[in-house]
C-alpha cells in the first residue's frame, strides 16, 4: 500500500514539472517579449513549482526506504523535511518577487500586450486550475501534505494569473499600466502560501491533535469487544502520513487469566491493524467495581465532580490487600493540574480514610 502510495506521488511530481516547465517557457517568452513585469514573475513562480516537484520526488523516495538500525521506525518523517524545504522555496520566490515589483512600481516600463498574450495567459489559467484541482485531489485522497500544498499553490496561481490577465487588458484598453501594482500583489500571495505552508508542516512536526472522528472510531472498534469495558489514555504517534503507532488502555475483569487477556489484546491489534493501517499496542487496566466497591467508586466520582476543570476519571480500582485506591483522571490544559491533583487526594483522604489514595494524571490526548 505504502509503495503504491510512493508511486502516485511520483507519477504525480513528473505531471507537475512537465505542465510546469511548459507554463515557464510561454510564460517567459511572453514576458519578455510584451516587457510585462507581472508575466515574468509568474513563470518564476512556476519555475519554484517544477523545484518543489522535483524534491517532492527525492523526499518520496528518500521517505519510502525500509526500516534500518538507526532508523527502525523507518524515513517517513523525511516527507515533512521535504514540505519544509518547499515552503522555504516559495517564501523565497515571494521574497525575490516583492524587490522585481517594487522596482517595477518606482521606475514603470512601457508594457507591449497583444491578442497571443492575453490567449497564453487565458490558457495558462485553465491549465492551472486542472493541475491544482488534479494534484489536490490526489493528495487528499492518499493524504499526501505535500501534493496539497501544491495543489492548492496551482489553484492559487491561477487566480494570480487571472489578475495579470485583467492588468493587460486594462493596459490594452486604457493605457494604464499595473504591472508592478500586480506583481507586488501576486508576491504577497506567493509569501502567504509559504508562510501557511511552513506552519502546516511544522504543526506536523510538532505533533496535533488527530481527528476526533478517527480516534472515536477506533474507540467504538475496541469497545466492541464484549470483555472490554472502557477504552482509554488512546495515543496516536506517526512516522510520516501513512506509518502510525497507537498505544491504549483497556478496561478488563480484574478476574481474566493471562491467557484470555493475551487473546483479547491479540484479536484487537491485528483488527485495528488490518481495519485503520495502525500498529496497536493495548495496556491493561484491572477493573473490580462491583459489591462494596461501587460505593466507594461512587464517593469518588462525587469528589471528581466538584472540580469543572478534570474532565474525565478512569482506570479505577481497589486493591484490598494494600489499602490502596488507585485511578487517572484527565484534566483541561489551562488548570494547575499538579494543585487539583493535590486538593483531590486530602479531600478523599478524609472520605475514606481507611485507603491511601494515588491518582495519576492524564492528558486530553484524543478528546
Amino acid at each position: 500500500m505504502e509503495n503504491k502510495r510512493d508511486k502516485i506521488i511520483i507519477r504525480t511530481g513528473f505531471i507537475g514539472i512537465l505542465v510546469n516547465i511548459v507554463l515557464v517557457i510561454f510564460k517567459s517568452i511572453i514576458g519578455l517579449i510584451t516587457n510585462s513585469i507581472a508575466i515574468i514573475l509568474d513563470a518564476v513562480n512556476n519555475l519554484s513549482d517544477v523545484l518543489s516537484s522535483v524534491i517532492t520526488i527525492i523526499g518520496t523516495k528518500l521517505s519510502g526506504k525500509e526500516p534500518d538500525k538507526k532508523h527502525p521506525y523507518g524515513h517517513g518523517r523525511i516527507e515533512y523535511l521535504t514540505s519544509v524545504v518547499i515552503s522555504v522555496i516559495v517564501l523565497l520566490a515571494g521574497v525575490a518577487s516583492v524587490r522585481e515589483s517594487v522596482v517595477k512600481i518606482i521606475a514603470p516600463e512601457e508594457t507591449n500586450y497583444n491578442a497571443v498574450s492575453l490567449v497564453i495567459i487565458s490558457v495558462a489559467i485553465f491549465v492551472k486550475i486542472f493541475l491544482g484541482r488534479y494534484v489536490k485531489g490526489i493528495g487528499k485522497k492518499i493524504n499526501a501534505q505535500t501534493l496539497v500544498a501544491a495543489g492548492t499553490d496551482a489553484l492559487f496561481d491561477a487566480v494570480l494569473a487571472l489578475g495579470t490577465l485583467i492588468a493587460a487588458i486594462i493596459s490594452i484598453v486604457w493605457n494604464v499600466g499595473l504591472e508592478g501594482i500586480i506583481g507586488a500583489v501576486i508576491s504577497l500571495f506567493i509569501i502567504k502560501a509559504g508562510i501557511s505552508m511552513l506552519l502546516e508542516t511544522l504543526n506536523s512536526i510538532i505533533g496535533t491533535r488527530y481527528d476526533a472522528e478517527l480516534t472515536n472510531s477506533i474507540k467504538e472498534r475496541i469497545n466492541s469487544y464484549d470483555d472490554v469495558h472502557g477504552t482509554y489514555d488512546l495515543a496516536l504517534h506517526n512516522y510520516g502520513p501513512t506509518k502510525i503507532f497507537g498505544t491504549a488502555h483497556i478496561e478488563v475483569d480484574d478476574t481474566m487469566t493471562a491467557k484470555k487477556i493475551h487473546n483479547l489484546t491479540r484479536r484487537i491489534t491485528e483488527d485495528i491493524m488490518s481495519e485503520f493501517g495502525i500498529i496497536m499496542t493495548i495496556g491493561i487496566y484491572a477493573s473490580n467495581t462491583s459489591g462494596k466497591y461501587a460505593h466507594i467508586k461512587q464517593l469518588i466520582e462525587e469528589a471528581v465532580a466538584k472540580y469543572s476543570s478534570i474532565m474525565q476519571m478512569h482506570g479505577f480500582y481497589i486493591d484490598e490487600e494494600h489499602k490502596l485506591i488507585t485511578f487517572d483522571i484527565i484534566t483541561d490544559f489551562d488548570c494547575n493540574r499538579e494543585e487539583i491533583r493535590f486538593s483531590l487526594m486530602e479531600d478523599l483522604s478524609k472520605k475514606i480514610p481507611d485507603y491511601t489514595i494515588y491518582i495519576v494524571l492524564d492528558t486530553d490526548i484524543s478528546e
